[in-house]
């Protein structure tokens, strides 16, 4: 292996060429690689070379409309796919690890589909550029175009192995058996990456848990035109690493198949027996431009450039094998010769394959399987007992009976579990927390051991994790403590749990729940715990949107939410947790409402209100004092889910009242009433006598002072003034 170093930059070619072509022999020989492993090594190396090749050609032919390269990385990616399973291991690539997913099994012609765009692409069916690796039947998990997002959900697949495996030791029938004991979780990156902070959630979370979990920087000493000495302390990234407790590192050349496989040999045998994570640091070359839109010549030098091209693979290992007497120089040109042919027939079958149908670019934002708004989730609450239980305890009393009943649910957040030690649960003197408002208090004492726990204090870490899990089978219903603090999740949220449906052409799915708290009226919840923002998430496709405002609504569209194929923001008002309006009897163990589906809260003929959250309660006292003043009668809608948002009811209502009013809690500008009017005006204008009018909360943050707050947010008495002035015309 190679002495630490401080990053290509500062590592000359004698010490990238430590070993001599017979030390490399040895020590093939001593890792068991025989002659026709040597030699499938270089096959795949000139695979994964001219694949890039191809892919350039095509993008100059206008057959391809990106390309990203993987050269000068093929060596320790052969070696990773040689030394580890396909189908057996689980695997997180990015950009250039186009020669791990060869090795593994993905052909010539499904890549080079990709590049175009067509139907014979098995990573994303058309959907994704080229690069973005996927292959639902090797255990690829398709990746996005994100940088630093994969780690955490490396972490969510290995505990989703972990917990499998866990339960199926003690007998339950988890309906799958896609988990191994022993299996690896694989996640990959540049040395650019090792910059974002979910790099070092993802090696703390492996850490802490001791996940199966691999993680490969690949550092060809540039993020683009960064070099890694600038972000990187030390220079380098094992360096940085090397006393990380609980954490195996690892360096090798990265350039030397052999020794990058004698790493991985030994990277995945100390995964193998369960001590814990690994951290590989290959040291490769990047000889072609970041991307086909990077000219590096403008920030790399001749020199440098020639240097690299002395020790990258491509050139460096038929050297190799000739020089130890593997193969003669006629052999390896004969095999280059050989791929070369090959891959441009794969070229041209994959130019020559049709693109898919310009309407089937819809499929797959939501479950094509289980349909929420049908009527199988339309059931009758049983009602018995008296009214007297509050919208928390409503919901803490789904998750019970539903984790409870289902093992292959999990929940984790921070502070949801009644205690983070398991020995804890039976002490007497302590009552355990189970979150900031109560709301899960109990679940984890009604659940199998390790449903439920709680996570760092880390919004990304909770829902990365999550989206793991859920792509392997099981069902995550997560918190987030408070939406304020939801934003640094929001691009596991956005760009990875809303797509991953959708960007894998269906083929990976990620049904989960994400219970946050939303909302003000506090008194005292000022600028960080008053935050309304739900439009943020109904812009977003593929996610679906709840905000009850009623114990009643919570308890079934909670129940209907952890039944469905989707993820799914379930949106709890704070302020309504324990209201005394707005509670239940026990609605029973099997309620459920279907999304899309609004309620209507009160009946009326001559004016709607469309509201949702805390604005019912308000609008319903509102419509009691205008209604008694003007003797009119005022129909109120509340929506209870914003996607999908219950249109039809709106268009029947207003051919009674003619007239619509939208109140919410969210600010004015860009807020979801804009929407509800715009399809108002598109789809029934005819229908409206008057124009349509908004309550809203002002284009502003919420102060501390109770009086300020009062101003901000929407008061009963704004909803009675727009109302009023809305029946005037």
């Amino acid at each position: 292996m190679l002495d630490k170093t401080k990053g290509l930059k500062e590592m000359s070619s004698k010490k990238l060429k430590k070993l001599s072509a017979e030390d490399k022999l040895k020590l093939a020989k001593k890792y068991k690689l025989k002659k026709e492993d040597l030699i499938s090594m270089l096959r795949n190396i000139y695979v994964s070379r001219k694949l890039d090749d191809a892919e350039i050609t095509m993008k100059k032919q206008s057959k391809a409309f990106f390309q990203i390269s993987g050269a000068g990385h093929e060596g320790v990616l052969t070696a990773a796919a040689f030394a580890m399973k396909p189908r057996y291991d689980w695997f997180i690539p990015y950009y250039r690890d186009r020669a791990l997913c060869t090795g593994l099994g993905v052909t010539p012609y499904e890549m080079l589909c990709q590049a175009n765009g067509n139907i014979g692409d098995t990573a994303s069916h058309g959907r994704q550029m080229p690069a973005h690796w996927g292959n639902v039947k090797l255990n690829i998990v398709n990746k996005s175009s994100c940088t630093g997002t994969q780690f955490l959900q490396a972490c969510g697949v290995a505990e989703a192995g972990e917990y499998l495996n866990s339960l199926d030791a003690q007998g339950d029938d988890v309906g799958t058996d896609n988990f191994k004991d022993d299996e690896v979780v694989y996640t990959s990156c540049g040395d650019g990456t090792t910059s974002q902070g979910e790099f070092w959630e993802g090696l703390t979370t492996a850490c802490v848990n001791k996940l199966p979990v691999l993680f490969h920087v690949e550092d060809n000493g540039y993020a683009i035109s960064t070099p890694t000495f600038v972000q990187t302390p030390g220079g380098s990234i094992s360096k940085a690493m090397d006393e990380f407790p609980g954490l195996k590192v690892l360096e090798c050349d990265g350039n030397c198949p052999i020794e990058s496989y004698a790493t991985f040999v030994e990277a995945v045998k100390h995964i193998r027996a369960k001590k814990g994570p690994v951290l590989v640091h290959s040291h490769v070359t990047r000889p072609y431009s970041h991307s086909l839109s990077d000219d590096q010549s403008m920030y790399r030098t001749k020199e440098e450039l020639a240097e690299e091209k002395v020790i990258d693979v491509f050139n460096s290992y038929p050297k190799t094998l000739i020089e130890t007497g593997i193969m003669t120089e006629s052999e390896v040109k004969e095999l280059l010769d050989e791929v070369s042919k090959e891959v441009r027939q794969a070229m041209n079958d994959a130019i020559a394959t049709e693109w898919p149908k310009p309407e089937d670019s819809l499929k797959h934002i939501f479950s094509e399987d289980v349909d929420i708004t049908s009527s199988e989730f339309d059931t009758t609450p049983t009602l018995e007992g008296k009214d007297d239980i509050p919208m928390a305890g409503a919901i803490n009393a789904v998750l019970k009976r539903e984790f409870a009943s289902n093992p292959l649910l999990r929940m984790f957040g921070e502070d949801v579990a009644d205690f983070s030690q398991l020995e804890k649960l039976d002490n007497p003197d302590l009552s355990g927390k189970g979150g900031v408002f109560k709301v899960s208090s109990g679940v984890q004492r009604a659940s199998k051991e390790g449903q439920v726990f709680n996570s760092p204090l880390a919004e990304a870490n909770i829902i990365g994790r999550a989206i793991g899990m859920a792509m392997r089978g099981i069902k995550p219903v997560v918190e987030i403590q408070f939406f304020d603090y939801i934003w640094t999740a929001y691009m596991q949220l956005k760009n990875e749990m809303a797509t991953t449906r959708y960007r894998s052409g269906g083929d990976f799915k990620c049904p989960m729940v994400v219970r946050v708290p939303i909302g003000g009226y506090l008194r005292g919840g000022s600028i960080y715990h008053s935050q309304c923002g739900e439009s943020l998430f109904t812009h977003v496709p593929g996610i679906c949107v709840a905000y009850p405002s009623n114990a009643a609504d919570a308890a079934g569209l909670l129940r209907t939410a952890i039944r469905a194929d989707d993820p799914v923001m379930f949106l709890e008002h704070k302020h309504l947790y324990y209201q005394g309006y707005n509670r239940t009897a026990d609605v029973g163990e099997e309620y459920m409402i279907p999304f899309g589906k609004a309620r209507v809260a009160r009946e009326g003929a001559d004016a709607t209100i469309v509201a949702w959250g805390a604005l019912v309660q308000k609008s319903i006292e509102a419509a009691k004092r205008v209604e008694s003043e003007l003797g009119v009668k005022i129909e109120i809608l509340d929506a209870r889910t914003l996607v999908p948002f219950d249109m039809d009811a709106v268009k029947k209502s207003l051919e009674k009242t003619n007239r619509l009013l939208i109140c919410h809690e969210e600010t004015k500008t860009s807020g979801f009433a804009g929407e509800i009017a715009a399809r108002v005006n598109e789809e029934c204008f005819e229908s409206l006598d008057a124009p349509i009018l908004r309550v809203t909360a002002r284009d502003s943050y919420v102060a501390y002072c109770p009086t300020s707050e009062d101003y901000i947010l929407p008061q009963i008495d704004d909803v009675y003034d727009q109302l009023k002035k809305l029946l005037s015309f």
